[in-house]
Order: structure tokens, then sequence, then C-alpha cells
């Protein structure tokens, strides 16, 4: 053996600034959810608030968007359970949970 291994070592003032680099090398992960949080997380949670709201104060006449994409007045409210118009005389079950918009009875007309 000609050469001699050579092993790294870490520098004594490196040891010491471990501790603080490890947290500034966190801090950009921190600040990705933080935004993350006020940018995305939050306004959906106030989004379902206010749907969960509406949905369970729906009442017979308001308008209303299933999941599914049918659109509707309703004519009858139960529990769980609201009856849909969908066009003249045909009315569909739909269960509430299901309702992805709701517009009150006092809705704009459209423009004929």
């Amino acid at each position: 053996m000609l050469i001699s291994p050579a092993y790294a070592q870490v520098a004594g003032g490196a040891a010491q600034q471990s501790g603080i680099a490890g947290f500034l090398g966190l801090a950009p992960l921190f600040l990705v959810f933080i935004v993350f949080y006020f940018l995305m997380i939050r306004p959906q949670q106030r989004r379902m608030k206010t749907l969960q709201s509406a949905v369970s104060a729906v009442k017979k006449g308001d308008s209303v968007v299933t999941a599914g994409g049918l659109l509707g007045k309703v004519t009858k409210v139960e529990e769980t359970v609201v009856e849909v118009e969908i066009a003249p005389s045909t009315r569909v079950r739909v269960v509430k949970a299901t309702l992805a918009e709701v517009t009150p009875l006092g809705g704009k007309p459209a423009n004929d």
C-alpha cells in the first residue's frame, strides 16, 4: 500500500453550526406549508362550511344543482333526502349530501 486511506472529518466550528444550519434548512419547508395553508386549505374549509349550512337550510322552492349535474327546484324536503323537480311533472329524490349548490328562493330571474 503506497497510499494511506484518508478519512473525512467534521471541522470543530462546523459541528457547532449544524443546529442552526439544520433549522435554516427546514425553514423553507415551514414557509411553504404556511403559504399552502392560507392559500388552499383555509379557503376550502370556509367554502365547505358555507355549503353545509346552505344544504342544511334548503327549503321548498330553492333551486339546486346536484353533484351529478342535475338542475332543478326543490319540491319536498325530508331529513336526509330532497325531492327535486327537474322537468315539468318529473321529480327525483336526491340525497342532501350530494347537493353541490343551493340558490335561495328569491333568486335573480333570467333575461329572456
